[in-house]
């Protein structure tokens, strides 16, 4: 897809925007307030050059990523408390949730845009910027401690 004039953005929000927020929302352990900003950072960023960019979706999605990125590390620097969405955001139970929440960011991101999003690994290492090794690294590690909490949390039951 590719968007020549700002107009071209309306169709890549409604084809994408919603899945690029979710992605960008697990990414950032469920701070709502962080998604939004991040993804219309990265919408309104794309909108000053759309003749320069040769994939608006991956470029979103990594200026989304960047922008998350940001984010949650000056409200680390602030010390903020976090302020999380309940369990029934984008349909994961809370246990899973909890669960995601412990991964490293880029674990997270792995794991929702290649299974929940159904990207391979290349389009997620596109979107992620960076190589499908560390994509990979990133699901393997992810999906090892996934089982592992998970496991925790039901022999805690």
């Amino acid at each position: 897809m590719s968007v020549t004039t700002n107009d071209g953005f309306d169709e890549v929000w409604r084809e994408h925007g919603p899945t690029i927020w979710r992605a960008v929302y697990v990414y950032a352990g469920g701070r709502r307030d962080i998604a939004d900003d991040a993804v219309a950072e990265a919408f309104a960023r794309a909108m000053e050059q759309p003749n320069l960019i040769k994939n608006p979706v991956a470029y979103l999605y990594r200026l989304a990523f960047q922008a998350a990125a940001m984010e949650r590390k000056r409200m680390t620097d602030l010390r903020e408390p976090p302020e999380v969405a309940g369990p029934e955001s984008d349909g994961y139970g809370a246990d899973i949730l909890d669960a995601l929440r412990r991964l490293s960011p880029g674990q997270r991101a792995a794991i929702y845009l290649h299974y929940r999003v159904d990207l391979p690994v290349a389009e997620v290492a596109a979107a992620m910027g960076t190589s499908a090794a560390v994509v990979k690294v990133h699901l393997m590690r992810g999906r090892r401690k996934l089982a592992s909490f998970l496991s925790e949390d039901s022999a805690d039951d």
